[in-house]
Parts: structure tokens; sequence; C-alpha cells
């Protein structure tokens, strides 16, 4: 079994930071990656991070700033 599979995006780290932080990391990361966001505009599941508190609605087009991590 890969190490890399029990802290996920995280393994990048290696062995360095401590496992606590590099589990908060992989989850909160797994929250923007690979989840899509409800849009504020439209009411659609469509929304994606394109950078750092930049987010994109690819239904309606909308490009707004939210947190770093999350729309709210």
């Amino acid at each position: 079994m890969s190490h890399t599979k029990l802290v996920r995006s995280a393994g990048r780290f290696g062995s360095r930071y401590g496992r606590g932080i590099r589990e908060l990391v992989s989850e909160i990361e797994s929250q923007y990656r690979n989840k899509r966001l409800v849009c504020p505009y439209c009411n659609y599941k469509a929304v994606k991070r394109i950078a750092f508190g930049i987010w994109y609605c690819e239904k309606c087009g909308k490009k707004f700033a939210g947190k770093a991590y999350s729309i709210k």
C-alpha cells in the first residue's frame, strides 16, 4: 500500500510538517478540487475554483471572488 493513499494530495509533503497538518491540508483540498459548489447567482452546482479566491460558474459564465478555499 502506498503511503500517499493515506494522506491523498498531501503526500507531496512526505514526512514533513506532521501528520495532523497534512490531514487538514488534504481535507481542505479535497473539498474544493473534487466537488462542484452551488453558484450564488443561478443556484446550479457548477462552480469551480480557477485561482486563489477566484471562482467560475460553468453554467451562467459568472466569474466572481470569494474566499480562498470556499465560496462563503
